[in-house]
C-alpha cells in the first residue's frame, strides 16, 4: 500500500499520485525493426540535405547557363532540364523548399486540431456540437479537390498552399483527439482529480493530454508524407510554387511537357517517393513503440 501524505490532499497542492494514473512510455526496443530503422535513416538523410543544400549544390539550381535537355552524364548526374537548369542541384534545392513547408504544415495541423478536438471531447455540449459540425464539413469534401479551390481562391504561392493544405488536415487531429479524449475522462485518475477539486484545464492539461500525445504524434509522423504529396500534388497543379522555384512538384510538371526526356520527372518523383515512404515507416515505428496495447511475439515470447 503507497501512503501519501495527507496535506496533499488539498486542491492546489503538491502534484498527487492519482490511482490508475498512465503515464505513456517510449519503449525504445520497437526500433529493432527493420523498416523503422531504414525509414529514419532516409528521414535523416533527407532531414540533412534540406539544411545544407543551398551550400553544396553543384550548380546554381536557378542559373540557366547549360546544355538544354542534356541526358544524365559526368558533371550533369541528373541531367538538364528545357531551360538548361541542373536537374541534381534542383532536386536537392527542392529538399529545402518541400520538407520544411511540409513540417510546418503538420505542425499547424497539429495544434489546431488537437487543441480544438481536446476542448470539445472534455467539455462536451454545445462546445463538441459546433466543433464537431465544423469538422464534418470540411471533412465531406474530397481533400484534394477542397484544397485546390481554397489554393485557387488565395492565388498560387507556396503559403498559400500551405494554407489551402491546413484548412483540410486539422480535421483529423480534431477527432482522433476528441475520440481520446472522451475516453479518458471518465478514467479513474480523472473521476479522482475532480473529487480533489482540481480546475477543468489542469485536468486536461496535466492528466488527459500526456495520455494523448502518443496516438497524436503517430498521426503527425504519417502526415507528414501526405502533406509532402498534398503540397507537390497543388504544386504540379499550378497552384503552389510559382517559377522558377525549385520544387518537386513543379519539376514533374515540367517533365510532363517533355516525355521523351525521361530523366526530368523520374528523379523529382523518386525524392517524393522515397521521403514519403520513408515517413510512413516511421510512424509505424513510432506507432508500435508509443501504443501501450500493442504486444509483439518475438522468438515465442511476448513483449508488452
Amino acid at each position: 500500500m503507497t501512503r501519501t501524505d495527507p496535506s496533499l490532499s488539498r486542491p492546489g497542492a503538491a502534484e498527487v499520485e492519482l490511482p490508475g494514473r498512465r503515464q505513456p512510455r517510449m519503449r525504445l526496443g520497437r526500433w529493432s525493426a527493420p523498416l523503422g530503422i531504414a525509414g529514419a535513416v532516409v528521414v535523416l538523410l533527407w532531414l540533412v540535405i534540406a539544411v545544407v543544400a543551398p551550400f553544396v549544390v553543384p550548380h546554381d539550381p536557378l542559373a540557366q547557363d547549360l546544355p538544354r535537355l542534356h541526358a544524365p552524364a559526368s558533371g550533369m548526374v541528373f541531367g538538364t532540364d528545357a531551360l538548361g537548369r541542373d536537374v541534381f542541384s534542383r532536386v536537392l534545392s527542392g529538399a529545402s523548399v518541400t520538407i520544411p513547408l511540409a513540417f510546418l504544415l503538420v505542425v499547424l495541423s497539429l495544434l489546431i486540431g488537437a487543441v480544438l478536438g481536446a476542448v470539445s471531447g472534455f467539455f462536451g455540449r454545445w462546445v463538441d456540437e459546433l466543433v464537431m459540425r465544423v469538422t464534418d464539413l470540411v471533412m465531406a469534401f474530397p481533400t484534394v479537390i477542397l484544397a485546390m479551390v481554397v489554393a485557387a481562391a488565395l492565388g498560387a504561392s507556396l503559403i498559400n498552399a500551405v494554407l489551402a493544405a491546413l484548412v483540410v488536415s486539422w480535421p483529423a487531429y480534431a477527432r482522433l483527439t476528441r475520440g481520446l479524449v472522451l475516453g479518458l475522462r471518465t478514467s479513474n485518475y480523472v473521476v479522482s482529480a475532480k473529487l480533489l477539486g482540481f480546475s477543468s484545464w489542469r485536468l486536461l492539461l496535466r492528466d488527459i493530454a500526456p495520455n494523448v500525445v502518443g496516438p497524436v504524434l503517430v498521426l503527425a509522423s504519417l502526415d507528414i508524407g501526405t502533406a509532402i504529396l498534398l503540397l507537390s500534388g497543388l504544386s504540379f497543379l499550378g497552384l503552389g510554387a510559382k517559377p522558377p522555384t525549385a520544387e518537386w512538384g513543379s519539376m514533374v510538371s515540367d517533365a510532363v511537357h517533355n516525355f521523351d526526356s525521361w530523366w526530368l520527372g523520374l528523379f523529382p518523383g523518386l525524392a517524393i517517393l522515397t521521403i514519403v515512404v520513408a515517413f510512413n515507416f516511421v510512424g509505424d515505428a513510432l506507432r508500435d513503440a508509443l501504443d501501450p496495447k500493442s504486444m509483439t511475439v518475438r522468438g515465442g515470447g511476448t513483449t508488452l
